[in-house]
């Protein structure tokens, strides 16, 4: 099918499936129009980490597009995934529920090997059908949905367009681009473009005519990037600057590595490819927002841009292509850097634009705060474990004491072997099932997670144990097993 072709097929799909919308809006934090509810647009990353963007501490990197989003937002700080993995975190982000409690704990399929001292639970291989997404909520309200890039949350029967996407381009059940960055893409929900057409570009430009098409409904698009993820293909447009960048200032391309248990986790950024694909992810949300603007519905749209995990700096080999600087480890483990996204919003007539936030919130947060700037309720019998932002974005001081938690009781290709963590306040709690220890963080004083602290807080870090215990019993939870077949190291 032709680009042409394809781009009709959708606009006639859309024709066929959206429906005619009627929607009171009663007491909307907003400046839309009180006859409609707000658009909205959610960006995903992948593996993007949290100090990837210039608004976020990077030197290397270039973002002005999403530095300019952060100013005309709200930048919160302390974000985290809902799981250090990309396909539990998604669950989680789409459901607003915590992915223990979906049943969706690794990535699909995973990797649980057999020959280890523990076996990790046999979690799902794709989003229950019974699970509510925010999509399907929007869709039921009226809203033309559109999904475009990465899905990873299972394959026929469980893709996009059966929870809730009118449209699904791209979103398939494998975690990274069959065929790569470039056309062609081998994506059976994506036609192939013009030979060396870049994905990043492409998903945007399906997301742009979207839009278009729909500036007189309420809409939500979910773009999905599949960048930065493995396999890491430079952006042909940015990869020159970046190389120019890093000979400029000496810098060393392969990097400088620590050690992390039994793998490497990387301590700089200096890599011009991966460089590319960030600023290819920036340059496309800078269309995004230029093409809201043009068409009059920037002021009548929800803006969120987050990632599913924390960026890939560590690995077993000294390969990670960035580095979470300032944080412990990255991807698939359960310290700061596997768990720390960067998280904007900006939502039309928000006060105190270009704030930056740093009370700790969730991707399990976006389903409510969708729900509620749409003007929205969570269904009858729905349950939901995030907590709306838009009380935080109307008011600093807004900000509840409130507890987070992680469950990854698998292995993992970066080295990190099955555990769990808890947030309360300052505190974090690492747990390892694999040895039993317990790690005690004090993040206000260290937020590298030098300095173990449980020896000398025992209580409190029995407390925080017992509270962790309390919540995967709530969610129903699956821990790892004894391998009976393991066979100890001499």
């Amino acid at each position: 099918m032709s680009r042409k072709s394809m781009s009709e097929w959708v606009q006639r799909t859309l024709r066929m499936r959206c429906v005619g919308w009627v929607l009171a809006v009663c007491g909307l934090w907003t400046t839309a129009s009180a006859s409609r509810p707000l658009n909205v647009v959610v960006i995903l990353a992948d593996d993007l980490g949290a100090t990837d963007l210039g608004c976020t501490g990077s030197t290397f990197h270039k973002t002005p597009e999403l530095d300019r989003l952060a100013a005309e937002g709200v930048l919160f700080t302390r974000a985290y995934a809902p799981a250090s993995v990309c396909s539990p975190a998604r669950a989680g982000i789409h459901t607003g529920r915590h992915p223990a409690s979906v049943g969706i704990t690794d990535w699909i399929p995973g990797l649980d090997p057999r020959d280890r001292r523990l076996l990790g639970p046999d979690d799902l291989h794709a989003l229950p059908a019974e699970t509510v997404t925010y999509a399907e909520v929007l869709r039921d309200a009226g809203y033309a949905t559109f999904f475009a890039g990465k899905w990873h949350l299972g394959k026929e029967g469980s893709l996009p367009e059966d929870h809730g996407f009118a449209i699904n381009l791209g979103g398939i059940g494998r975690g990274s681009p069959p065929g790569g960055y470039t056309s062609p893409y081998e994506n059976p929900r994506l036609p192939d473009g013009p030979p060396g057409e870049y994905l990043t570009d492409r998903l945007t430009d399906e997301s742009l005519a979207f839009i278009r098409a729909h500036a007189d409904r309420p809409f939500l698009v979910h773009l999905s990037f599949y960048a930065p993820h493995l396999p890491i293909e430079a952006h042909p447009r940015y990869l020159g600057e970046f190389e120019a960048k890093a000979r400029a200032l000496g810098l060393d391309v392969g990097g400088a590595f620590i050690r992390e248990g039994s793998a490497h986790t990387r301590t700089d950024q200096t890599r011009p490819d991966y460089t590319s694909m960030v600023r290819a992810i920036d340059a496309n949300v800078g269309r995004i927002l230029e093409t809201l603007e043009a068409a009059g519905l920037a002021e009548r749209t929800l803006v969120i841009f987050t990632s599913d995990n924390g960026g890939l700096s560590t690995a077993r080999r000294p390969t990670a292509p960035t580095a979470n600087l300032g944080l412990r480890a990255g991807k698939g483990w359960l310290y700061e850097g596997g768990l720390r996204v960067p998280l904007i919003v900006r939502v039309p007539g928000q006060d105190g634009r270009g704030r930056v936030e740093d009370a700790p919130v969730s991707g399990l947060d976006l389903f409510p705060t969708i729900l509620e700037a749409a003007g929205l309720t969570i269904p009858d019998g729905v349950r939901i474990d995030g907590r709306s932002l838009l009380p935080i974005l109307r008011a600093p001081d807004a900000a509840a004491e409130r507890t987070l938690w992680w469950h990854f009781p698998h292995y993992h290709a970066s080295g990190w072997q099955p555990g769990a963590a808890l947030r309360r306040g300052p505190w974090k709690l690492v747990q390892h099932y694999e040895t039993g220890r317990v790690e005690l963080f004090h993040l206000g004083d260290d937020p590298t997670e030098a300095h173990d602290r449980a020896a000398e807080l025992p209580e409190l870090a029995r407390t925080l144990l017992e509270a962790l215990a309390d919540a995967q019993e709530r969610a129903g939870a699956d821990l790892p097993t004894l391998n009976p077949r393991y066979l100890a190291p001499d």
